[in-house]
């Protein structure tokens, strides 16, 4: 998901100073940016190499959805799971354990002689990101106190945007030079000099007294988005059969993890914050709304490459635009809050966004960057800005302060959901020619296609806000 976003048991007491401690810190940024510079730099460079990578492996378009949803599967349904493992195990332990992961599962990618391993160790990696993504920002919330603890996070967040940025371009170079399988290796260097830095972190203990991982409700959540990306996919690729057994045996799964969650000591989604108007609105806002990118970025470059005969590198540095739009515009997008309360801008943010998918969705013909893309991406770029602080206050202040960590944990999870089921869901768009095609008329249909249910989910985003939300004004 764009933007910072606390994660599990990131409250004041998990970050209380222990007594192994060091005064200094000056190890502790340098570890955690590289670190989790990594699942940002996957998470914005994959979707660049797949026509690369589905040439060359010789699969299908359903495989190379696999490709991506293998890695949100796993790192959505256990990112709130990763998040308690580093306060009940230890923080430095946790992230070396998905450091020492994700490295090994980045090697396997980068060497898959087939599509299906390439799958599982994507699988892998996403699972080894819910390790060190949360445990990342838990460290730095460790190591600085007071007046020191936001300009750290402050530094790791524009560092994590820094690389979301880069990663498409520099990936887009490495595809077109090298080859795709490089996009992975060169986790390898970082990974190992990333170790070499944690290694001189201080070791902690893991909090006493913290509540035990809710493993049932962690497998349940894999179970349930699994099916349904299976079945969403399946329809796609015209397998009805699998598809309805798959969607069909996802509703019990559903239930079980619902009820799993309301009996367990120690839910990682306590279904009581759900009663809170704001709080349900704002996730479900996050999932419509995330759903809609990634659906829309996922086809984007498919359409540059395929299509329109744009390079790796060049269809990465379309993206430069909506990145850096992001990154300069929160800060203003934050005293939008404070000005007029969350409630217009989760009204307006998702309107205009949907007008620029519209605008995409009218344009994706012709080849030129400045007159067909840079004015859609533009002005979804600018609806996303004005979205997502006021996104993230909604989900802070609609909980009790003692669970805004798993709060934020949930909206997390739940935009990684969103875009999981999103992408599964784009064979649809290929219609009767099945998503085996790419061949330039049905790629260029199926992307007007998803453009405009992508300008459709943002429209619904907004009525749900303007449903949902209260109307107030933050003081």
């Amino acid at each position: 998901m764009v933007g910072l976003h606390r994660l599990p048991c990131e409250t004041p007491e998990a970050h209380r100073p222990s007594e192994t401690a060091p005064a200094s810190t000056r190890w502790v940024l340098p570890a955690t940016i590289l670190g989790s510079s990594m699942t940002f730099i996957d998470g914005s460079v994959v979707n660049v190499a797949l026509p690369a990578m589905q040439r060359s492996l010789e699969t299908t378009f359903g495989t190379m959805q696999w490709v991506v949803n293998g890695y949100m599967l796993t790192l959505a349904s256990l990112i709130l799971l990763g998040g308690s493992a580093g306060d009940l195990f230890g923080r430095r332990r946790t992230f070396i354990i998905g450091l020492a992961g994700f490295a090994a599962a980045s090697l396997v990618c980068g060497l898959a002689p087939s599509a299906i391993w390439l799958v599982v160790a994507r699988l892998a990696q996403g699972a080894a990101a819910a390790l060190l993504t949360p445990a990342s920002l838990a460290i730095i919330g460790a190591a600085y106190h007071g007046d020191g603890r936001g300009p750290a996070i402050g530094t790791w967040a524009a560092a994590a945007a820094l690389t979301t940025a880069l990663g498409p371009p520099l990936g887009g170079w490495l595809v077109d030079v090298v080859g795709w399988r490089s996009i992975f290796f060169i986790n390898l260097p970082i990974a190992a000099v990333t170790l070499l830095l944690a290694m001189r972190l201080p070791a902690d203990r893991g909090i006493e007294g913290c509540d035990p991982l809710d493993r049932s409700g962690a497998l349940l959540a894999v179970l349930s988005l699994g099916l349904l990306s299976y079945g969403l996919i399946a329809l796609g690729e015209g397998a009805r059969l699998a598809a309805v057994f798959a969607i069909g045996a996802a509703v019990p799964a559903v239930w079980l993890f619902i009820r799993t969650e309301t009996r367990a000591k120690a839910p990682m989604m306590p279904l009581a914050l759900f009663r809170n108007a704001d709080f349900s609105g704002a996730n479900a806002l996050t999932i419509l709304l995330y759903a809609a990118l990634s659906g829309a970025l996922f086809l984007l470059p498919y359409l540059l490459i395929e299509v329109h005969g744009y390079s790796a590198m060049a269809a990465g540095a379309a993206f430069l635009p909506f990145s850096a739009i992001l990154g300069l515009g929160s800060r203003w997008s934050g005293g939008l809050v404070e000005q007029f309360g969350a409630r217009p801008p989760l009204i307006i943010g998702p309107a205009v966004t949907a007008a620029g998918y519209a605008i995409l969705g009218l344009s994706g013909e012709g080849a030129n960057y400045w007159i067909n893309f840079l004015p859609g991406l533009t002005v979804v770029s600018v609806g996303m800005t004005i979205s997502i602080a006021p996104l993230t206050t909604t989900v802070f202040d609609s909980a009790p302060d003692e669970k805004s960590g798993t709060a934020s944990g949930i909206n997390n999870a739940a935009a990684r959901a969103g875009s999981l089921l999103a992408v599964a869901a784009l064979g649809l768009a290929f219609g009767a020619s099945g998503v085996g095609s790419v061949e330039d008329g049905v790629l260029a249909h199926a992307y007007m296609v998803v453009m405009f249910a992508a300008a459709a989910l943002a429209g619904f985003s907004a009525l749900t806000a303007s449903m949902t939300i209260k109307r107030r004004v933050a003081n």
